[in-house]
């Protein structure tokens, strides 16, 4: 799509899985992407295969958790590509087991990564896109934990609840400074095989990462007057 083309993207966690597919993805459209995740090494071999690629990238080793390591992202981010356009918040951790046998440690790993890591990317990447001047989008990987819970669920549902809050609140706050925010609720995902052919990727049975990064594309690609607040993504046959 020609008007993504020279857009610039961070895709957190996108040293592997979700991240990665969408990482990999948004580059083949040219946009340059920053690859942040907390693993530098797994950041550098995606970066290597934009590159490969002919798209443009960079590898900025970030845990969502600390916002300092939040803030010198955006920094980072500016000082390599002068931009922001595009923010997508798909780093996050996982942490199910029924309320009643839930540590207070475990709750807090999941809320500090996955809301809290979320609310310090939003805020900053905010920030940001205002200042420019310019609009932009995030989009929030959320999951359908976000909009159901379930036995087992507890505390991930309860992080992922609150990124749709933000989620929505940020789209209300961006109207004025043509900002669009965006969440995308996925069911199953085969994050696992996000390096293994579209076959097998299939055969799993789950939802492909690289569908999850084409609506990402779709997201990315509406018009300045267009936003798409939620997306729900399942498996066909999941029970709702």
């Amino acid at each position: 799509m020609k008007h993504l083309n020279g857009k610039v993207a961070i895709v957190t966690g996108s040293s592997g899985g979700i991240g990665k597919a969408i990482a990999l993805r948004l580059g083949e459209e040219g946009i340059k992407i920053v690859v942040a995740a907390r693993r530098l090494s797994l950041c550098n071999t995606v970066r290597d295969q934009i590159l490969s690629q002919g798209g443009e990238a960079v590898a900025i080793q970030t845990d969502i958790s600390d916002q300092t390591q939040v803030d010198k992202l955006i920094d980072e981010t500016i000082r390599h590509f002068n931009q922001l356009d595009i923010l997508v918040n798909n780093a996050g951790i996982g942490g199910g087991a029924q309320i009643s046998e839930t540590s207070t440690e475990t709750f807090d790993q999941v809320i500090n990564t996955n809301l809290r890591g979320t609310f310090f990317c939003c805020r900053a990447g905010f920030q940001r896109m205002r200042n420019q001047g310019s609009g932009g989008i995030i989009i929030n990987v959320s999951s359908v934990c976000g909009v159901d819970a379930w036995s087992g669920t507890g505390s991930y549902s309860a992080s992922k609840y609150g990124v749709m809050g933000i989620t929505k609140a940020l789209a209300d706050e961006g109207r004025d400074h043509k900002i669009k925010a965006s969440a995308i609720c996925p069911g199953g995902v085969a994050s696992s095989l996000v390096d293994r052919p579209a076959e097998e990727i299939e055969a799993s049975g789950a939802i492909s990462p690289y569908d999850i990064a084409e609506t990402v594309i779709y997201l990315a690609a509406l018009s300045s007057n267009t936003v798409v607040h939620q997306v729900i993504v399942d498996r066909i046959g999941a029970e709702w």
